[in-house]
This record gives structure tokens, C-alpha cells and sequence, in this order.
């Protein structure tokens, strides 16, 4: 059975005018009074980004099915939305955990009794390694983190043993690669880092873990190479410990981010079938809501991937109205860096209409150029745009949308614009 985050207090929580993009009517009620009224999308403020209900559960069907049917676990990366609710419909779809990436995330993830965490990062502090001892005293509280280094492991052994903690914490050796994000950068050194955490009496050696999304930006040979010679690597690292593994409580290999887990599931997949103690789990945590670029050029699981696959759908989009024709061919939108993500590519102009719900009709050859913190610059080229028109914008990577609001309101479907939840994030 999954488990039930504690969320009726979000429902409980009043609307202000400090919400961006919610209607006047809606300021003063609560979040469930306001639904209970059956909101139309046409009612919000622009700028604005809206989730796709019918497309979530979609995506969320398709990804439990992939993993389970390779023997992976999947322990989604909360950050992306740092949205206890969509946690909740991750933990629904069978998911056992969130994966979260600093101690500051998961304080918020557990006032919401999140009782199953990995954090893809290491704890250094020793003010955040208190708190966590204090929350292991929880015999039904599973954390697992990772380290990289033999400091990282005596700064560790270090703070928890003031504090008395109630068990050892969880930690597995993370392995990276050169020119990589963290993690030890050979097998060896990662090996010996182990044998530091297994021998430790505040430390348990629960794994190996580590991300193979920063070896590479595409899908071209070099970079489809680099991240199975990695994946195998860990593969290495795990084989090596088995002695050091102990039988009081579970044993990790993770990776996986949101446009490799295909290469993930291939590379463990012998393994996994051998190893039935061992947790493979993945980590993707963008799949919920997909998007309309970075991730539909590399996901395996987009319609433009080839082979014989379901696939995910763009679940999210912004919508920003015009709001000037300073010259021909440059209209100005009134949505920017402040509420669009940007880092990953521009939006993408899908349509336009009279206001938000309308009809959309077609913007062939129309782009965004630039943006400002307040201002999209549309190039609509033959398009016809007039002031006051709404522009949906396909967004590319969620990891840099959801932090720039704090309610996004969730439509039933594309082509339905009733209001049905207020997504709430905490970043």
C-alpha cells in the first residue's frame, strides 16, 4: 500500500494576492473552497504555467510500467517539483521513496511524513546531521545518502557521534567520473571510501550510488559511450563490496536521471536479474510532466525516440499575453526568466488565442528570441498576433519551472480547461 503524505493542510491553505496568476475572486478562500467553486482556466492572470492532469497520470502510468517491467525500483527526484502533492501521485503509482538533494529539502519532505528518502547528495554539516540523528530515533524512517571521499565519511563519523545517534545512517560510496559532477573518480578510490563507511559504528555501507547525466548532453555516440562505460564502473564497484555488504537492511545501485535510464536499465539488466537482495533503483525524476524541449530531444521515452515504446507527454506550459507591437515582427510578451524556465532552451510558441482557454490556432514559424525577467520577445514571422492575444508556450525542463511559482494550477486536460487542483511547491 503507498504511503499517505500528510497534505490536507494544503487544501487549508488561504489565497492571497502575493499568489501570482490567481483570480481576485479566489483571494481570502481556501484552496479547497476555491476548487469547490469549479474554476475555469480563463478566470487566472497571465503569465502563468498550468499542469496537465490527464497527461501527469498518463506519464506516470507509462513510467511504472517501464521500470517494473525491467525489476527497477524508481525513487523519483523530488526537487523537480518540490510538490508534496505530485510526490504523493509518484508514491501512488508505486513508487517506495523520493529522492531528494539537500538536507534543507528533506526537513520540508518530512513535516509532510515522508518516510522513505534518498538523498543524492552528501551531509557535511554538523547542524543537519543532528536534526537527522534526532529523526532516525522514527524506527519507520528509511534515509540513505551518499559520499564521495574519506573526509566526507570522518566529518560524518565526527557530528553523529555527539549527537548519540539511535542507528547508523544509511550511506552509499558514489562513484563519479572525470570531468563529472561528484563522486570518487576511479573504481578504486571508490572502493576504498567503502571500506571507511563499512567499518565505521555510526555509518552502514547501504550501496553504491551515482549520476551519469553529466557525462553527456545528447544522444551522439560519444556520449551514449561515456555513460555506459560509467554505468559499468558501478557495476564494478558493487561486485567488489560484496563482503563488505552487512544483512541489516537493504543494499542500493542507483542512477538514472531523466534522459539516460534507458542505458541504466540495459547495463544493470543481467545484474539485476541475478542480484534479487539488491534495490536497482532509478532516480528520474522530470517524467512527471516531461516537457517540449531538452527532455523530447533525449528522453527514450518521447514520441521522437525510435523503437516500439509508449511515451511520455508534455504536461506543462506557459501561457503569456501580448502586451506590446513595438515594430514589425517583434511582439513582447508579458512572461519572462521570472516565471518561464530558460536554461535548457527558449519556449516555444504552440498556438495563440483571445484569452486563456480560448481556441488555439496555429503560429507556423513563430519563436521566441530572447527573454527578459518579465518579457518574451515572439517572432511571430507569417503569424497573426494581436495585443491582448494569450501565446501557449511549450517549456523545456522542469527542474527550472516549478521553483518560479508557488501555486500551479492543474487543468483536467488539453483540451478541458477546468481548474481541478492548485499544485503547491516549497522551494
Amino acid at each position: 500500500m503507498a504511503q499517505s503524505l500528510m497534505l490536507d493542510a494544503l487544501g487549508a491553505e488561504r489565497l492571497t494576492a502575493r499568489d501570482k496568476g490567481i483570480p481576485e475572486r479566489a483571494i481570502g478562500l481556501t484552496v479547497d473552497e476555491f476548487l469547490a467553486t469549479g474554476p475555469r482556466l480563463s478566470e487566472f492572470w497571465t503569465p502563468l504555467i498550468v499542469l496537465d492532469d490527464a497527461a501527469m497520470r498518463e506519464n506516470l502510468a507509462v513510467m511504472a510500467e517501464w521500470t517494473s517491467s525491467r525489476g527497477l525500483s524508481l525513487m523519483p527526484h523530488g526537487k523537480t517539483t518540490m510538490a508534496p502533492a505530485l510526490w504523493q501521485r509518484q508514491l501512488d503509482a508505486g513508487c517506495p521513496g523520493i529522492t531528494l538533494a539537500t538536507m534543507g529539502q528533506v526537513r520540508t519532505a518530512r513535516t509532510f511524513g515522508l518516510a522513505e528518502v534518498m538523498l543524492a547528495n552528501a551531509v557535511v554539516d554538523a547542524r543537519s546531521l543532528r536534526w537527522l540523528a534526532a529523526e532516525l530515533a522514527d524506527p519507520e524512517f528509511g534515509f540513505v545518502c551518499w559520499a564521495d571521499s574519506a573526509d566526507t565519511v570522518e566529518r560524518m563519523q565526527t557530528a553523529l557521534r555527539d549527537t548519540g545517534v539511535p542507528r547508523r545512517v544509511d550511506v552509499c560510496v558514489e562513484l563519479g567520473a572525470p570531468g563529472g559532477r561528484t563522486g570518487a573518480r576511479t573504481a578504486e578510490e571508490a572502493i576504498e571510501i567503502a571500506r571507511l563507511i563499512a567499518a565505521s559504528d555510526v555509518l552502514r555501507l547501504a550501496g553504491v550510488a551515482g549520476y551519469e547525466g553529466a557525462l553527456g548532453h545528447d544522444r551522439s555516440p560519444a556520449a551514449l559511450a561515456a555513460v555506459r562505460g560509467y554505468l559499468e564502473q558501478q557495476l564494478v564497484v558493487h561486485e567488489a563490496l560484496a563482503e563488505l555488504y552487512d544483512d541489516e537492511g537493504d543494499v542500493f545501485v542507483t542512477a538514472g536521471g531523466s534522459a539516460y535510464f534507458d542505458l541504466v536499465a540495459e547495463v544493470y539488466a543481467d545484474a539485476v536479474l541475478r542480484d534479487e537482495r539488491t534495490r536497482w533503483t532509478l532516480r528520474s525524476g522530470a517524467y512527471i510532466v516531461h516537457d517540449d524541449g531538452f527532455y523530447r530531444g533525449i528522453s527514450p521515452l518521447d514520441v521522437n525516440f525510435e523503437g516500439d515504446h509508449t511515451v511520455l507527454r508534455a504536461a506543462m506550459h506557459g501561457h503569456a499575453r501580448v502586451v506590446s507591437h513595438p515594430e514589425p515582427g517583434l511582439v513582447l510578451l508579458d512572461g519572462g526568466k521570472r516565471d518561464f524556465p530558460f536554461d535548457e532552451g527558449l519556449p516555444e510558441p504552440q498556438g495563440v488565442a483571445a484569452d486563456l482557454g480560448g481556441t488555439l490556432a496555429p503560429l507556423p514559424g513563430a519563436t521566441v528570441s530572447a527573454m527578459n525577467d518579465q518579457h518574451a520577445f515572439l517572432r511571430p514571422a507569417e503569424a497573426e498576433v494581436h495585443m491582448g492575444d494569450v501565446v501557449r508556450l511549450g517549456l523545456s525542463h522542469p527542474c527550472t519551472a516549478f521553483d518560479k511559482w508557488h501555486f500551479l494550477p492543474v487543468v483536467a486536460s488539453r483540451d478541458d480547461d477546468r481548474v481541478v487542483e492548485l499544485v503547491r511547491t516549497f522551494f
